[in-house]
C-alpha cells in the first residue's frame, strides 16, 4: 500500500550472534565484556561471526552491570545562558581527554526539575557535576551519596567544588568605581537560590565599608536579559551613578532599558558586569565586567570528578579557587552631570511596563567604546 513502509528494520541481536555460533547467548556477552572467561578460540570466532553480521555489542548495557559507563552528567541551570558555552566546552574537554563522555542536562533554573534530572541520569553515569545549583546544601549532600559530584560556583562542605573568586573580583569592581568618582553604587541582584549572588552582595558590602562607599541592593531579578530591563525600571525609581549586576545577561537588559528611557551610559550611570560572557563586547558600549575563567571552571570541575572517582577512601575535601579579574570596556566612567528626566515619569513607565521608553524621551548616542582592558588581581 502507498505510504506502507513495511516492519522497521531491526539490527542483529546477541540472540542472532549465538544462534549462528552454536554457542548460549550469554557466552556472546562474556566474549565482549569478559573474553579471559571465554576459550580464545571460541570468542574469536563469536567475534568474527558478529563483524559479518553486523552486530555491535551495547557498551551501556555491558557497563551497567559493573556501574563503568565512561559518562559523566553536567547539570546546567539555563543551557541557554551563554555563560555556559565555554563551561561545557572545557567540561568536555577534560572528560574527552580522559575517555569520558559528558551528557548535559538544562533545568532551566528550577530546584524540581534539577531533582527529576538527576534522578534520571544517576543510574546511567559515573558522576555529575552540578553547575550552579538551585538545589539546597542538603539535597547536595543527599546526591553527593549516590554518584561522586563536585559542586561548581558554590562552596559546600563534605563536597568538592570549583568556584570564581568572587570577593577579590567583587572588590575589584567596587574599587574601579570609586577610583571613577562615584559615591554610591548600587547591587542589581539575582535569583535568591544562588550561592554565588549572596557572595557577590557580602563582597560589596564589605568593600563598600573598606572603601567608605555607600552601597545598596536593590530587588532580586532573573538572571537574564528581561530581568536586566526589571532592574531598569527599578533603578529610576531609586536612581544611582553606578550600578554593578549579578551577571552579564542582567547588565546588557539594563542598559537597554536606560537607553529607552534616554539615560545615558556611562555619562549618566555607570555599569559593571559579572563573568564576561560571549557577547559582553558586543552590546553598546561593550560591557565593563568581572570576567571568570569559564572554559578553566569546566575543565577543573571533571578532573575534579574524575580524582573522586579514583579514591577508594575518604580524604580531605577543598574547594578550588580560581581567580576573577576586572575587564575594562566602555560602560563605566566618571560620573558625569545626571539629567533627571529619565527618572521622573515612573508612573507612566509602570503602566507601560519595564523597559518601555519614556514620553519625550530619546535615547542619545553611546559614547565611543573604550578598549577591553583586563585589569589582573593585585
Amino acid at each position: 500500500m502507498p505510504g506502507d513502509q513495511g516492519p522497521q528494520r531491526r539490527g542483529p541481536t546477541i540472540y542472532d550472534v549465538a544462534r549462528e555460533c552454536g554457542v548460549a547467548p550469554s557466552t556472546v556477552s562474556r566474549a565482549f565484556s569478559r573474553p579471559g572467561r571465554v576459550n580464545a578460540e571460541t570468542a574469536a570466532r563469536i567475534r568474527a561471526v558478529a563483524e559479518t553480521m553486523g552486530y555491535r555489542a551495547n557498551p551501556l548495557a555491558r557497563a551497567l552491570p559493573t556501574g563503568h559507563t565512561s559518562l559523566l552528567a553536567l547539570i546546567v541551570s539555563d543551557v541557554t545562558n551563554p555563560f555556559f558555552f565555554e563551561i561545557i566546552r572545557g567540561a568536555e574537554q577534560a572528560a574527552a581527554a580522559a575517555g569520558y563522555t559528558v551528557l548535559v542536562s538544562d533545568v532551566q533554573e528550577s530546584a524540581q526539575a534539577e531533582r527529576q534530572a538527576l534522578d534520571r541520569v544517576v543510574p546511567l553515569v559515573e558522576g555529575v557535576v552540578l553547575a550552579t545549583s538551585r538545589m539546597s546544601d542538603s539535597t547536595i549532600r543527599v546526591m553527593a551519596k549516590q554518584r561522586p559530584t563536585v559542586v561548581l560556583n558554590r562552596v559546600l562542605t563534605e563536597v568538592p567544588s570549583v568556584v570564581t573568586d568572587n570577593s577579590r573580583g567583587m572588590r575589584r569592581a567596587v574599587e574601579h568605581l570609586g577610583e571613577l568618582g562615584h559615591h554610591t553604587v548600587v547591587y542589581a541582584a539575582g535569583p535568591e537560590a544562588s550561592w554565588a549572588d549572596g557572595m557577590r552582595w557580602r563582597s560589596m558590602r564589605e568593600a563598600g565599608y573598606e572603601l567608605e562607599l555607600k552601597v545598596r541592593r536593590l530587588g532580586r531579578f532573573e538572571p537574564t536579559v528581561r530581568g536586566g530591563l526589571d532592574a531598569a525600571h527599578a533603578l529610576a525609581k531609586a536612581p544611582a551613578t553606578a550600578v554593578i549586576c549579578y551577571n552579564d545577561l542582567v547588565a546588557i537588559g539594563l542598559m537597554r532599558g536606560l537607553s529607552s528611557m534616554g539615560a545615558r551610559v556611562p555619562a549618566e550611570v555607570s555599569v559593571v558586569g559579572f563573568d564576561n560572557i560571549f557577547g559582553s563586547d558586543f552590546c553598546s558600549p561593550p560591557l565593563t565586567t568581572v570576567a571568570a575563567p569559564l572554559r578553566a571552571l569546566g575543565s577543573h570541575a571533571v578532573r575534579a570528578l574524575l580524582r573522586e572517582l579514583g579514591h577508594t577512601t575518604p580524604h580531605a575535601v577543598r574547594a578550588t579557587v580560581l581567580p576573577a579579574q576586572l575587564v575594562v570596556r566602555g560602560s563605566t566612567a566618571k560620573p558625569g552631570r545626571r539629567r533627571h528626566a529619565w527618572t521622573r515619569p515612573v508612573a507612566d513607565a509602570d503602566a507601560a511596563g519595564p523597559g518601555a521608553p519614556r514620553p519625550g524621551s530619546a535615547p542619545a548616542a553611546p559614547p565611543a567604546a573604550a578598549r577591553g582592558t583586563p585589569v589582573p588581581h593585585g
